[in-house]
């Protein structure tokens, strides 16, 4: 529940402390030379992690980008409803899934507040569709006064690191396209990545080999976060379905366990275990045979 200023500026006073010199400046341009890079003519270096969001200078500078499955989102931070005080609420759409809402209270008067959905390629929906359908689903978390942000998602692919070359550009977080398909969250997958990427840079330049980072950070991220990047593409996909969409939420409020699986594979790097997967199969095979039991006899299940 952190707000993002606060969460940023803690990670800048790390780094500062640690070593690092804080430059603020907008890259435009990015061209390799023999020995490294320059950015827009006034910095020079032999690695650069482009970590600089979904619109990302540095991958756009150095390469084509694969296309992606996205999704937009629309967030805000309004005074807490008194009904929805310590509560954390995720209230799904009838649109295509993952979209839904989301009110989170922080705990100080305010809560973390938005929506967000699935899209179809070349599709962009406005300010006013995605706090449209916020209304519709949370009506009593809007505030016209609020300074609503959208963001764009780009969502991560069960192949992610073809587009990741063995030299020394390093994309993490959203500029890799490393946003979790089955929820949109990406902060992990963010913080994850950025130290990766920093091991890596650093390990290549121990060894002089610079031009060898881009291979280090791939194995990394695979070895760290392989199995959860090909499990959530497919959940994401499983999800897509309403009957096992709801099939999970009614197993997760059965079984604590089985909501923690599902925690773990929405915001940290889960896998679909075998009892996560029990639950959906079974939520399944219930679901059809109430229909059918419904069909033949005419009664409710």
């Amino acid at each position: 529940m952190v707000p993002r200023q606060v969460f940023d500026a803690r990670l800048v006073e790390r780094a500062v402390a640690s070593g690092g010199e804080l430059i603020q400046h907008r890259v435009r341009r990015i061209e390799r030379h023999g020995a490294g890079f320059t950015v827009d003519g006034q910095f020079h270096a032999r690695i650069i992690i482009g970590a600089d969001g979904a619109h990302s200078a540095v991958r756009t500078s150095t390469g084509p980008s694969a296309a992606r499955t996205r999704a937009f989102a629309i967030r805000g931070y309004v005074p807490t409803d008194s009904a929805l005080r310590d509560q954390m609420v995720i209230r799904y759409g009838r649109r295509s899934q993952p979209s839904y809402a989301w009110a989170f209270d922080r705990g100080d008067g305010l809560s973390n507040v938005g929506y967000g959905e699935l899209v179809a390629p070349g599709e962009r929906p406005s300010r006013q569709f995605l706090l449209q359908q916020l209304v519709e689903l949370l009506p009593t978390t809007f505030d016209a006064d609020t300074h609503w942000r959208g963001h764009h998602l780009p969502l991560t692919g069960c192949r992610w690191g073809a587009e990741q070359d063995d030299g020394g550009v390093l994309l993490a977080g959203d500029a890799a396209g490393l946003v979790n398909p089955l929820t949109g969250e990406g902060i992990y997958h963010a913080v994850t990545t950025g130290a990766l990427a920093g091991r890596a840079a650093a390990t290549a330049l121990a060894d002089n080999r610079p031009y060898e980072a881009g291979a280090h950070y791939r194995r990394a991220v695979q070895q760290r976060l392989g199995p959860h990047i090909r499990h959530t593409w497919i959940a994401a996909g499983l999800a897509r379905s309403t009957t096992i969409l709801g099939a999970g939420i009614r197993a997760a409020a059965r079984d604590p366990h089985t909501f923690d699986d599902i925690t773990e594979l929405g915001l940290g790097d889960g896998v679909l275990t075998p009892r996560l997967m029990g639950e959906l199969a079974g939520g399944v095979v219930a679901h059809a045979t109430a229909r059918f039991t419904t069909r033949t006899d005419g009664r409710a299940p």
